[in-house]
């Protein structure tokens, strides 16, 4: 009997491979709007990057979009008493960042759950430093725009990263642990005209006499000062300092229906008392009431490497204010 070739297996491999994938259903996913690339297509279809159907595509409000993702954030604090009864069970019981072998962290309770209904784009240099922001370009559609920096060592990437793309913007920077904003601002003039700096502390109290060597002021405070109402983007990275200050803001607004922050970029500095986990929870449920939902986090494992800690106790995270009338929640915005 004779063998036949290699070639001929081959050849036949091949012929039924082609025939499968001809046969075969698309796979394209079903909410994709891919072009057709036959010649019969209308002039306006074109090769690109596929259109997904999103919150203006399918003719959704932002207002019904919220609506629609404040329910899933719902189920992520289910979610998260779930994990206290199991962990705990109670508030008190829990281990922030357990040093027996349970496989959870402080974080875990904390998911950035609820989804920014346009683009996010992380925003200043790569490692320690840049920033997750939702909607910058429905910023910087605004005439004007008001961004605050608190804790701006010696880079300034992020804040001149905002200030290129959103011309109508000024912001305002405070860190006493440095004299002006980095070179990124210094160099540039158009920049440099847009941007104010005081070296000053971010505080839970006011505390900024002409005795005081360090200026602390609260929020609240600086706003009155520099006759602000409302703030499109807060950036704090104070070293710890954030959860007396955002707790002295929210109570100098507890009694107004919305507060007056378009979104906030937070490092949390979970350490010593502060990770306690039943004060811990307190204060992160007080972000939660004043209508803040986190979008985006970012452990900074800088921080574990440079300071050769044994758990992840700084983190970044992302709030958008779902309440209000600004630009990441108003229609008023769309294109």
């Amino acid at each position: 009997m004779s063998l036949r070739r290699p070639t001929f297996f081959a050849v036949a491999a091949l012929l039924t491979l082609t025939i499968v994938l001809l046969l075969r259903p698309s796979f394209a996913p079903n909410n994709w709007n891919l072009p057709s690339l036959s010649s019969s297509s209308s002039s306006s279809s074109s090769i690109g990057t596929p259109s997904f159907c999103g919150v203006y595509e399918c003719g959704q409000t932002l207002h019904s979009w919220i609506e629609e993702e404040e329910r899933r954030y719902a189920e992520a604090l289910e979610g998260r008493e779930e994990l206290i009864k199991a962990w705990g069970p109670t508030e008190d019981k829990v281990d922030s960042f357990p040093t027996r072998a349970l496989p959870y962290t402080l974080w875990d309770f904390y998911v950035p759950a609820f989804q920014c209904p346009h683009r996010v784009e992380r925003i200043g240099q790569r490692g320690d430093g840049g920033k997750w922001v939702c909607g910058i370009d429905r910023v910087a559609r605004q005439d004007k725009c008001v961004i605050y920096s608190f804790g701006v060592n010696d880079d300034s990437s992020y804040e001149s990263t905002l200030l290129k793309r959103a011309p109508g913007c000024e912001i305002w920077g405070y860190d006493y642990s440095v004299h002006g904003w980095g070179r990124q601002i210094n160099d540039d003039p158009d920049l440099s005209k847009r941007a104010h700096f005081q070296p000053w502390a971010l505080g839970g109290t006011d505390n900024h006499t002409d005795q005081d060597f360090f200026k602390y002021w609260k929020l609240d405070s600086l706003m009155k000062h520099n006759g602000h109402t409302f703030i499109d983007i807060l950036k704090i990275d104070v070293e710890g300092a954030e959860f007396d200050a955002l707790a002295a803001f929210f109570k100098a607004f507890a009694d107004e229906d919305v507060l007056p922050i378009g979104q906030l970029q937070l490092e949390i500095h979970a350490s010593a008392n502060r990770a306690n986990f039943e004060y811990f929870n307190r204060w992160w449920a007080a972000l939660e009431a004043a209508g803040l939902r986190p979008f985006y986090n970012d452990p900074n494992l800088v921080s574990v490497n440079l300071s050769h800690r044994s758990h992840p106790e700084v983190i970044e995270y992302s709030f958008m204010n779902i309440r209000g009338n600004h630009a990441i929640v108003s229609d008023r915005y769309n294109k």
